[in-house]
């Protein structure tokens, strides 16, 4: 096995205008740089979301996107709650890429409304295993009432529990990465039609 670092892409998945998404995101990606496991790299959906009336292969617009999925070992979803779900940008995303989740783990951090985003993240686990994606079970969640859950730096309101349990989710999808490319490695993952 290679000591190279795994590739991890961090989705941020809305692209509402006022959105806290950036915040969010950017925290992590400062945490998953920390944590020494991973190559970092960040598909912003606000700076190319996808098309939503679908077609068979991923537009022009996409394909620096559809390269960056390609690429990952490993994914995070940093999703907001939408009425009790996850937002359209991501549900097309998902939709326009079918190879790049295969036999690659997922985890999620997710924010707002009374369930911190929690109902988006157990939405996005059923959609993600029909795409034979593997869901880390841990995530990482704020509440995010009028701008709770971060303050005015940028970081978490209360950052020792945000940034144990950022290690613990990035712990579990290095574990998950490492394990899947190994198998590959050994044995493509087929899937049958």
């Amino acid at each position: 096995m290679s000591d190279a670092p795994l590739k991890l892409a961090i989705i941020i998945g809305s692209i509402r205008d006022g959105r806290s998404g950036h915040t969010v995101g950017s925290w992590f990606q400062d945490e998953a740089g920390k944590h020494g496991a991973f190559d970092v790299d960040v598909v912003d959906m606000r700076d190319a979301p996808p098309p939503l009336i679908l077609g068979n292969e991923p537009p022009a617009e996409l394909a620096a996107t559809t390269e960056k999925l390609e690429a990952a070992d490993a994914f995070v979803i940093v999703t907001p709650e939408y009425n009790h779900s996850y937002p359209a940008s991501i549900k097309s995303l998902i939709d326009w890429h079918y190879t790049q989740w295969r036999a690659k783990p997922v985890g999620f951090v997710s924010y707002g409304g009374h369930a911190c985003g929690l109902r988006a993240v157990e939405a996005l686990r059923l959609v993600l295993a029909e795409m034979h994606a593997v869901t880390v079970r841990d995530c990482v969640s704020f509440g995010m009432y009028s701008g709770n859950g971060f303050g005015e730096d940028g970081q978490p309101s209360e950052p020792e529990g945000a940034n144990g349990a950022a290690k613990v989710l990035l712990d579990q999808v290095a574990w998950w990465a490492a394990a899947l490319k190994e198998a590959k490695a050994k044995s493509p993952y087929e899937v049958q039609f």
